[in-house]
């Protein structure tokens, strides 16, 4: 069967199965010692709450270690058994692909979730694949469980990640950009620029301005801005119709403290923050915009404006300030 015909037959059994990413290698052509590797990486690598949490993740992955990868004909067999509801092939269909969830859950580690997270979310799916793994269909029991697996991990990382839930198209398409991105900073040697990676994925720039978006860090409100003080920080944002800034901050007599905190930055992140808030007569910018006045990418503007503010942090802490809260930086 090819990979159009399981495509097919997972979209007749669950309309909601997330599309499977096109660069998705085969996991039944995993081998036993490349299995057994990348436990062994896994274990080495994990990053977790405490120590126990350590010692159970590394007990775990040493027990599934020893379950076998089923052969193709010991997948027919205990596939049926477990469709016909019979306990035993369902335990073993799922005891002998546990590695297959671990290897999977290995990709997402970063994105927000432990590993121990990632793949208990994974066998969830992996169960949900025996529940409805048809061996007469001809192909493999790892092709097809990989979908629901990642799927659930997937899942997992949108609603739990993320303050706002995003869309799962959406998701997709910006874990698709920033795919790329790495691809393209490995090959030419340098971070591309929003054209150029628009073009590498025929996409309009605009369409992938408003994409890059949804990737913003959101902050509360209802943060108090200092050690000493009750006051939230939507007291201190302005409406449309108050005054610039600037006067603002004359009036406060706080200018002076600010600049004297910027000037402890370096030069690039001095200009990034000065632009994208508004500063020294700058209007508020994008991104995109500071990019263009630097000559960087987005992603390196991203990358100065987040080293910077977490400088500004550790200068606003020195002084009483609460810099987490004030700045909404972790």
């Amino acid at each position: 069967m090819d990979s159009e015909e399981v495509v097919a037959f997972v979209a007749s059994e669950a309309s909601d199965v997330i599309e499977l990413d096109d660069d998705i290698e085969d996991e039944s052509l995993m081998t036993d010692d490349e299995d057994a590797l990348s436990l062994t990486e896994t274990a080495s690598v994990t990053v977790v709450a405490s120590s126990a949490d350590v010692d159970a993740t590394q007990m775990y992955l040493r027990e599934i270690e020893c379950s076998p990868l089923l052969t193709p004909d010991e997948e027919v067999l205990y596939g049926r058994l477990a469709r016909d509801g019979d306990d035993f092939g369902r335990k073993k269909m799922i005891t002998c692909n546990l590695r297959l969830v671990v290897k999977i859950a290995r990709r997402y580690m970063g994105r927000g979730l432990p590993l121990p997270d990632l793949i208990e979310e994974g066998n969830l799916g992996l169960i949900h694949a025996v529940e409805k793994f048809d061996p007469e269909r001809g192909f493999r029991f790892s092709t097809y469980a990989t979908w629901w697996i990642r799927q659930n991990i997937e899942r997992a990382l949108m609603n739990q990640t993320r303050t706002i839930r995003l869309p799962i198209h959406v998701n997709k398409e910006l874990n698709a950009y920033l795919r790329k991105v790495r691809e393209m900073t490995q090959k030419l040697g340098y971070e591309p620029s929003l054209p150029e990676v628009a073009e590498a994925l025929d996409k309009p720039i605009e369409v992938l301005r408003k994409l890059l978006d949804f990737n913003e860090r959101i902050t509360s409100l209802d943060v108090t801005v200092g050690k000493d003080s009750d006051s939230p920080l939507v007291d201190f944002v302005s409406a449309e119709t108050s005054d610039e800034p600037d006067s603002k901050l004359e009036d406060e007599d706080v200018t002076q403290s600010v600049d004297g905190w910027l000037a402890q930055l370096e030069f690039k992140q001095k200009e990034v923050i000065v632009r994208r808030f508004g500063l020294h007569g700058h209007e508020r910018a994008t991104l995109e915009q500071v990019g263009e006045a630097l000559g960087l990418t987005r992603e390196r503007v991203r990358q100065i404006q987040m080293d910077a503010l977490k400088r500004l942090r550790r200068i606003l802490e020195n002084k009483g300030f609460s810099g987490e809260n004030l700045l909404g930086i972790g």
